[in-house]
């Protein structure tokens, strides 16, 4: 009794730690729902398997019961390397898996064997665990297949921080470590529960903890995909378009020459929308000041009024891609335009450790406090300023005044770059 009430202690914590998995699986939002369900099967075969720990000790604390301790042992041999092959469905899901399949189909052949033969391993008269020629069949068979998850694992996960890259790497020596301290362990009485138990219960949780973050990361590269064509759609503005093509028709007729300009600007314009659209990181600051420039001059042809200048002192270092170009185009559309000598002034420059654009306009200004709770027009504006802040750690200021005209400051925290 003394032992069982030992077990039951020693089984409690990864008891509570798994219920505590497979609950946070169920809610968690992040997870795809084929891999909600792998999971969880992985769940309740680690339970299983820590019921066939206490069974079997149970078994071999009291009289000798050998077909008994036999099936519950055939058992957790038969199920370790299936834990292997699930989180390989999850970590490399278009892969062929039959292979390893095959290898775990073979492992339990020579677990079964043990129902009639002991070429793998029998349970002696004396309720002891006594191995075979082929007792260490599982032992190679999940070897085979821990290397092979390890590899996947990091293959597939190439995007990962190199402290992430270290947990399945843990995961895999504390397996090992696990089997090894197993080894010197002859009896099932003198060990309450199988350091590969623990270690696979541990290994769970810690490679569920680490496929979250993949989960978490992926999201997010599925969230900016949908910012990425939801700020394409509105810099790529219908009324722009039709106006634009009325303008080189226009000039068609009596400036071919300014025409072929604009034509040419209006492409490379569409063209550079097309590629942040691809885009999934930062884009080298040239760029994005060659796109607001094609934008720019197509602007300073169909209103006369408007000057934007250049003042550009900073220009080797990167930044999300559509960040300089829709606050030029905030600045003429609802600033300048009006004015009857509206300028925009774009500068940059390296200061206190930070990457400095600032786009100034001598425009009719506005309410900032009003802006920044509201949508409407400006809504552009906090659409790159979340970008700056989560893509690069840098951060966008707005100042405004009434009547006077309005400053946008970008500064992205880096080192200064020789051009």
């Amino acid at each position: 009794m003394a032992m069982d009430i030992g077990v039951l202690a020693a089984l409690a914590p990864l008891l509570f730690l798994l219920l505590g998995l497979g609950f946070t699986v169920v809610i968690d939002p992040y997870i795809r729902r084929e891999n909600r369900r792998i999971m969880l099967v992985i769940v309740l075969l680690c339970l299983t398997l820590i019921a066939q720990n206490l069974v079997e000790n149970s078994l071999a604390s009291g009289p000798a019961r050998v077909t008994g301790r036999t099936l519950v042992s055939v058992y957790g041999y038969i199920v370790r390397p299936v834990f292997l092959i699930l989180f390989l469905y999850i970590v490399h899901p278009e892969g062929k898996h039959w292979l390893w399949w095959g290898l775990a189909a073979g492992n339990a052949a020579v677990c079964l064997t043990a129902l009639f033969s002991d070429i793998c391993f029998m349970i002696g008269s004396d309720n002891h665990y006594h191995p075979g020629p082929l007792a260490n069949t599982t032992l190679y068979i999940s070897a085979v297949l821990l290397a092979n998850l390890l590899v996947q694992t990091l293959r597939s996960r190439r995007e990962a921080g190199k402290q992430e890259k270290w947990i399945p790497v843990f995961i895999a020596a504390m397996i090992v470590l696990s089997v090894l301290m197993d080894s010197r362990v002859q009896a099932a009485a003198d060990q309450p529960v199988a350091f590969l138990t623990i270690a696979i219960v541990v290994g769970s949780v810690f490679y569920y903890l680490w496929l979250h973050l993949q989960f978490v990361r992926g999201h997010e590269q599925d969230l900016r995909a949908a910012q990425r064509i939801t700020i394409m759609a509105s810099q790529i503005r219908p009324h722009f378009l039709y106006n634009t093509i009325a303008t080189i028709r226009a000039l068609c007729r009596r400036d071919p020459e300014k025409a072929e300009k604009v034509a040419e600007d209006f492409g490379r314009y569409l063209r550079q929308n097309m590629d942040s659209l691809e885009s999934a990181g930062l884009i080298p600051f040239e760029k994005e000041l060659e796109h607001t420039r094609c934008y720019a001059d197509i602007e300073m042809v169909r209103f006369e009024n408007i000057r934007v200048e250049y003042d550009i002192g900073d220009r080797v270092f990167t930044l999300p891609p559509l960040t300089v170009q829709p606050m030029v185009e905030n600045a003429i559309r609802h600033g300048v335009r009006i004015r009857k000598e509206g300028v925009v002034r774009v500068s940059s420059r390296f200061t206190d450790g930070c990457h400095e654009i600032r786009i100034q306009d001598n425009g009719i200004g506005f309410d900032v406090n009003a802006i920044e709770a509201a949508g409407g027009p400006h809504i552009g504006i906090r659409n790159v300023r979340e970008r700056i802040e989560t893509q690069c750690g840098g951060s966008l200021l707005l100042e405004s005044r009434m009547g006077e005209g309005t400053t946008v400051i970008i500064r992205i925290p880096g080192r200064r770059e020789k051009a």
